[in-house]
This record gives structure tokens, C-alpha cells and sequence, in this order.
């Protein structure tokens, strides 16, 4: 920037400022002497080189705001560390360096602790699937959850179905062109008859409900803190809410052979 700003000034007339005075001559031995600050504030006497030089001015303190906005920032996460939450000393982060596909013989797991090997893929045609013919997209064995004790797994499982089925409910009424008042009604009961926290969905207007209602097609977000969870009974009714049997399991039928299992399956997501 400096160079540009001698290029631009070298040969000029000055109107002073800086360390020049009304009438010198802007020669290139002076202008090399001084700093930028000072080059700066020198005023030609060319109306265009004077705006050129007020453009650059401003560029720079534009980038040197910037540069300062940046720093600060950085000093700032320096200072005042990690917030990690009670409990946890130290989080680490792994990134996967090469994705492959998944095969038999890899071992998956979970986010509760839960863990086991691939013993078979299947097209998705074989896989189980309901009374809609909507498949499952992985088997556990039953075995390796209860002998662990992951509750979370379970909790997930049942809550994470509860989501999917009134988000399914939802789009249903959407489809029918339910009213406004319908969906309102629908909407009261999963976050203030049933949830924990109670909302003001009377504050929306239906342009909000119907907007609130095309958010929650894909499901409705369900959070649970630790210690102080969902309660056994608020779990059943969000699934009998979802049209969903209150036990979470589901009638299933072999993919392979169309028949149906001899007992009900939990599923969930």
C-alpha cells in the first residue's frame, strides 16, 4: 500500500499536510522518507488523486478494524477456555480421515455405550418391515441390550419413535388440509398436555401454526435431561398421541417370506 500511495503522489502538487507545505513539490526522494501514516495525510492538489488516496484511507481502516475484530476474538477464546459441562474433563474430537462402506465383520457402535459386529447385510427387500411396509434399517440382537444395562438405548429407542409418529400425524393432517384450530388442538396437546415444559401457542398466529406444523413433518424434538427425565407415563402417552401401541413395539412381518413375526418387536429411531 505504501508504494502504490509514492506512485500516486510522486510528481503531484501538495496543498500541505503531513510534512509537506502549500506548493511543494511531491518529489520521490521526500516521499520515500515518510511513513504511511504520514503519506496519508498529505493533500494534493489533483481532485482525483486526492479520492483515490481517501479510497485507499478507508480501505485500510475497514481491514485494520478487521484484523483487530479477528485478534480479539482469538484472545478472547485464549482466555476464557473450554466450557465443558460438569463432569467432563477434557472433550476430543476425532475426524474420519477415509469413509468406506460399511461390510460384515466391521463393528459399529453407539452413542450409550453399546457396541457389536456386522453379521450380515441384507437388500433392503428382505429386510423386516411393518404393517405399512415401511423396512427397519438395522437389527439388534436382543442379547446385547438388556445384559448392558443401556437404558439410554432404550429410552432413545421409545422416545425416538413417539418423535417420528406425530411427525407423521402432523403431515397426515397437513395433507387433509386439517384446520388451523385442528393443528392448534394437536400441537396443545404434545407440548402442554403432555410435555414438561409448557408453551404459549396461543401467542402464534396461524400463519405461525401452519409454518410451526411444516417444521415438525419430520418429527417433533424431544429432549430429556439426566436425572430428571421423561417419566414412564409421558412416554406412553406420546406414543398412544402417535397412534403408536403404549408398549413402543410393533407387529412385524419377515421380508422374505411376508410373514409375521410371533411377537411384537420394539422399534424406534
Amino acid at each position: 500500500a505504501r508504494e502504490r500511495v509514492i506512485r500516486l503522489l510522486k510528481g503531484q502538487e501538495s496543498n500541505g499536510g503531513g510534512s509537506t507545505k502549500r506548493g511543494d513539490k511531491l518529489v520521490e526522494e521526500v516521499l520515500s522518507g515518510l511513513e504511511l501514516v504520514d503519506l496519508l495525510e498529505i493533500q494534493p492538489a489533483d481532485e482525483a488523486i486526492a479520492e483515490r488516496l481517501t479510497q485507499i484511507q478507508v480501505f485500510l481502516k475497514e481491514k485494520s478494524a478487521e484484523i483487530d475484530e479477528k485478534f480479539a476474538e482469538k484472545k478472547r477464546k485464549l482466555a476464557t477456555g473450554d466450557e465443558l459441562t460438569t463432569g467432563v474433563l477434557k472433550v476430543v474430537k476425532v475426524y474420519l480421515a477415509v469413509k468406506r462402506r460399511i461390510q460384515p465383520g466391521d463393528k459399529m457402535a453407539g452413542r450409550h455405550g453399546n457396541k457389536g459386529v456386522v453379521s450380515n447385510i441384507l437388500p433392503v427387500e428382505d429386510m423386516p418391515h411393518d404393517a405399512n411396509g415401511v423396512p427397519v434399517d438395522i437389527v439388534l440382537n436382543p442379547l446385547g441390550v438388556p445384559s448392558r444395562m443401556n437404558v439410554g438405548q432404550i429410552l432413545e429407542t421409545h422416545l425416538g419413535m413417539a418423535a417420528k409418529g406425530l411427525g407423521d400425524k402432523i403431515e397426515k393432517m397437513l395433507k387433509e388440509q386439517r384446520t388451523v384450530l385442528e393443528l392448534r388442538e394437536f400441537l396443545d396437546k404434545i407440548y402442554n398436555k403432555v410435555g414438561g415444559e409448557q408453551e404459549d401457542l396461543d401467542s402464534l398466529t396461524d400463519a405461525e401454526v401452519l409454518a410451526l406444523s411444516g417444521n415438525l413433518r419430520a418429527g417433533v424434538p424431544l429432549a430429556t435431561p439426566v436425572f430428571d427425565g421423561a417419566e414412564e407415563s409421558q412416554i406412553k402417552d406420546l406414543l398412544e398421541l402417535a397412534g403408536i401401541s403404549r408398549t413402543g413395539q410393533t407387529v412385524l412381518f419377515d421380508g422374505r417370506t411376508g410373514e409375521q413375526f410371533d411377537r411384537p418387536v420394539t422399534v424406534g429411531y
